[in-house]
């Protein structure tokens, strides 16, 4: 239960306050049409509402990249997020304005139109600036109070170094076609599990070798190899670049290029070899 709240802990958290939105939102224009007419509709008000929710909730994964590459903490990415808002304003309205063309003829049978015109469109474009906004906030708030807390629970302690003759400074692997080549531990980038196996990627090149990757981590030199994830370790001196990600993870891009997650749970381990200065 622990595993899966911790890997789903953003997902129902955006979806509370969606859901929180939605209902409040759709009680107070029920509200606001009985004070002013006697008569309401809380089907019809909750439908409008409900689409765009929906919609808000397909956009969050997209905010979250814009996060991650154009951080709204930069003064230098407000452009670029001025920009972005325009976009987000128009696949907002846009998609709720089908979506309740749907709801109201398939569910509540009433025709449903919505004038795409220069007027409305400005007039939800100022809507979607404060909603925008407040997404932003949400990502930056989530990922400071993930944050926190990461730093508040100690890592797992790092196991006693054994003496340096113990690491092996190659490996033999086997080739397909059933021949072994020799791999220097040094020019290893970076390992991950694979079931019953551990895959070494090694300049460019992948190579296969039984062992779990607990096993294989204990063997190599904890001084140049660290775990970053249940799934990966890597090579500390071809570790490249360590840049933010979601809810306190961040994200380590190697020589080689590629990219792997460095979970908060071992985000100690590895400042202890290369501190992050975030």
């Amino acid at each position: 239960m622990r595993a899966f709240l911790d890997r789903w802990r953003t997902p129902l958290i955006w979806g509370a306050i969606l859901t929180v939105s939605c209902f409040s939102q759709s009680y107070i224009s029920y509200t606001d049409d009985v004070r002013r007419s006697g008569v309401g509709h809380f089907g019809r008000d909750f439908a409008t509402q409900a689409t765009s929710h929906i919609v808000l909730a397909v956009l969050v994964p997209a905010i979250y990249w814009m996060q991650r590459h154009f951080p709204i903490a930069s003064p230098r990415n407000f452009v670029v997020h001025c920009g972005a808002l325009i976009v987000f304003s128009l696949a907002h309205t846009l998609g709720f304005a089908g979506l309740r063309m749907i709801w109201f003829a398939g569910i509540l049978g009433e025709d449903y139109h919505f004038p795409i015109t220069l007027g409305r469109l400005w007039y939800e474009f100022t809507k979607d600036v404060f909603t925008y906004a407040m997404m932003n906030a949400g990502i930056v708030a989530f990922a400071y109070l993930a944050e926190r807390r990461a730093a508040a629970v100690p890592a797992p302690a790092p196991a006693a170094e054994p003496p340096p003759a113990a690491h092996p400074e190659r490996f033999a692997v086997r080739k397909r076609g059933g021949s072994e080549v020799m791999v220097e531990t040094a020019e290893i980038d970076w390992i991950e599990a694979s079931g019953n196996y551990a895959i070494l990627h090694v300049a460019g090149e992948t190579f296969e070798i039984r062992s779990s990757l607990a096993k294989l981590e204990a063997e190599l030199d904890p001084r140049r190899f660290v775990r970053v994830h249940k799934s990966h370790v890597v090579n500390i001196t071809r570790v490249a670049e360590v840049t933010p990600w979601v809810s306190g993870d961040w994200r380590i891009r190697l020589q080689d290029g590629a990219e792997v997650n460095l979970s908060r749970r071992y985000r100690q381990r590895f400042e202890a070899l290369a501190p992050v200065r975030s």
